[in-house]
C-alpha cells in the first residue's frame, strides 16, 4: 500500500467516525455554546471544556481510583461468569432445578441495587469483599438467561444426531451447545459489563477508601461540578471500552458469523 493510498484509508476512516458521531459532537457543541453564552451558569452545569481542564488537572488521582473500580467490575464479572456456567448448565441438565432457582434469580433482579449494597457493607465490611458480591449478583443474571436461551436454541436434529452417535453429556455440551450458546452468551455479557461498572461505583459511594465512586462523593461534597462531570464521563468511556473489548473477543470467537 502506497502512502497515498495509506492517506486515504485513514480520512475515510475518520470521515466515518465523524459520521457515525455526528449526534454527539454536536449536542457537546451546543452544550459548550450555551454555557459560554451564560444560556446555563457553569455553577450549575459546567461546559465541556471545563469538564476537560478538571479531568487534566485530576488525572493521575482519577486513574488511581479507576484502577480499584475496574479490579472490582472485572473480580466480580470472572466469577459471575463461572457461576452463570454451572448454574445455567444445572438449569439446563435439570427441569427441577430450573423450576426452583428460576423465581430466584428473578428476585434477585428485581431488588434495586442501590437498596442491598448497604446491607452488604454491613455485613462483609469496606474492603473490596461487598462489592465483588455486588457486581457478581448483577452480572450473573444476564448472563445465566443468555445462556440458557443460548442452550435452548439448539435444534432437535442436532440433538438427535449427537444422541445417536452415543455422546456424553460432555461432549454435547461442549462440542454442540456451548458453541450454539455463544451468541447470546456475548450478548448477555455485554448487558453484564454495564451493570459491572455501576454497580461497582454505587457500592464506593456507600462505604470504602478508594474507587470511582469514593471520589465521586468527596467531589459531590465539596460542589466541585466539573470534577464530577469528568468522573461520570471516566466511567461512561470506560464501559464503552469492556463492550468494544467484548465485541472484538466476539468477533474472534465467532469469525464464521462475520464474514
Amino acid at each position: 500500500m502506497t502512502l497515498n493510498q495509506r492517506i486515504l484509508l485513514v480520512g475515510k476512516q475518520a470521515l466515518t467516525l465523524i459520521k457515525s458521531h455526528v449526534l454527539v459532537i454536536l449536542i457537546l457543541l451546543v452544550w459548550q455554546l450555551c454555557v459560554q453564552f451564560e444560556v446555563i451558569p457553569d455553577y450549575l452545569l459546567p461546559s465541556p471544556l471545563q469538564i476537560v481542564q478538571a479531568f487534566i488537572e485530576d488525572f493521575g488521582l482519577l486513574m488511581e481510583h479507576a484502577k480499584y473500580t475496574l479490579a472490582t467490575a472485572i473480580i466480580g464479572t470472572t466469577i459471575g461468569l463461572i457461576v452463570s456456567f454451572v448454574l445455567s448448565i444445572c438449569m439446563d441438565l435439570s427441569k427441577t432445578i430450573r423450576d426452583l432457582v428460576y423465581p430466584v434469580i428473578l428476585l434477585n433482579q428485581t431488588i434495586p441495587t442501590i437498596a442491598i449494597a448497604p446491607l452488604l457493607i454491613i455485613w462483609l465490611g469496606y474492603g473490596i469483599t461487598p462489592k465483588v458480591v455486588l457486581v457478581i449478583l448483577a452480572v450473573f443474571f444476564p448472563i445465566t438467561i443468555a445462556l440458557i436461551d443460548g442452550y435452548q436454541s439448539v435444534s432437535r436434529e442436532h440433538l438427535n444426531l449427537f444422541k445417536s452417535m452415543q455422546a456424553s453429556t460432555y461432549q454435547l455440551y461442549r462440542h454442540l451447545k456451548i458453541p450454539s450458546a455463544m451468541g447470546s452468551f456475548f450478548t448477555g455479557l455485554k448487558v453484564a459489563l454495564s451493570y459491572a461498572l455501576i454497580s461497582a461505583v454505587i457500592a464506593e459511594w456507600l462505604g470504602g477508601y478508594h474507587g470511582l465512586g469514593v471520589y465521586m462523593t468527596r467531589v459531590r461534597k465539596s460542589y466541585d461540578l466539573d470534577s464530577m462531570f469528568a468522573v461520570i464521563f471516566l466511567i461512561s468511556f470506560l464501559t464503552i471500552l469492556l463492550i468494544a473489548l467484548v465485541k472484538w473477543l466476539e468477533r474472534r470467537v465467532l469469525r464464521h458469523n462475520f464474514l
